[in-house]
């Protein structure tokens, strides 16, 4: 049994949909009052009302200084505390290198890693000051383990993000602030419906256990790194990715077949 953690309040970027909304159910679900936050107010008030009384809708863009301090703010001023950062938000544009321009770099990195060291910093005064917190970043298995052609600039911006959460989580030691990483792999979101259900098999494919994951599979993660049982738990990265990362070929999970 977990130590319940209804009453604290999480912040959820990018929570409009896909993994982040995940996470923001996910959470309001064991009764934490959740911040969703969303570049569109409709989109994160939406999300809210989905989760019920305990939820509200906030519009930041997570590369802008003042957005950030803003949902911060707002946090405390609705709820009183930060116990919990997801810190969620990101994209992942595909441009390959020659094609890619230095525009399309700039505006990942900007997003998915400056936009992780502004969030984190907006909160950091509310938890020093309570003398606890915790952050848990959503990474990805592309960038801190695998590649993938298009990805460059995603991937790099992935693997930094662990870069800076471990020396993050030395100097937050001192207040009790744990921060974490979900590395999520293949996972199947809104966005995969589009492809058709041939491009799913595939997906699903490269994974051993032949199936994609679910966005609870990343919020139930993210929810472990949040509790109470979690708090000798930091710098850590894990994969959820239903061992994609494991065989060594694709001759590997052909070999499954045989046995």
């Amino acid at each position: 049994m977990f130590t319940p953690l209804a009453g604290k309040t999480v912040i959820v970027t990018g929570a409009s949909k896909g993994i982040g909304r995940g996470i923001a159910l996910r959470f309001g679900q064991a009764g934490l009052n959740v911040l969703v936050v969303s570049r569109h107010l409709a989109e994160a008030e939406k999300v809210a009302a989905e989760i019920g009384a305990n939820a509200s809708g906030f519009a930041a863009d997570i590369t802008r200084v003042a957005d950030c301090d803003a949902m911060a703010t707002a946090a405390v001023e609705r709820y009183g505390s930060i116990d919990v950062l997801c810190a969620n938000a990101g994209i992942f544009p595909a441009a390959r290198l020659g094609a890619m321009t230095e525009a399309d770099f700039d505006h990942v990195i900007g997003t998915n890693l400056k936009g992780t060291f502004l969030s984190v910093s907006a909160v950091l005064p509310q938890m020093k000051a309570q003398k606890q917190g915790r952050i848990v970043l959503t990474s990805s298995i592309t960038g801190p383990i695998t590649g993938f052609p298009g990805w460059s600039h995603y991937g790099a911006s992935k693997a930094g993000q662990l870069g800076f959460m471990r020396t993050a989580a030395i100097e937050l030691a001192p207040w009790n602030i744990t921060v974490n990483a979900v590395m999520p792999g293949n996972i199947h979101t809104e966005g995969m419906d589009g492809m058709g259900e041939a491009y799913i098999a595939s997906t699903a494919a490269c994974v051993p256990m032949k199936k994609l994951g679910s966005v609870f599979d990343i919020a139930n993660a993210a929810l472990f790194f949040a509790s109470e049982e979690a708090g000798y738990i930091t710098g850590q990265g894990l994969s959820i990715d239903g061992g994609q990362v494991l065989p060594e070929s694709p001759m590997a999970l052909d070999e499954m077949g045989t046995a």
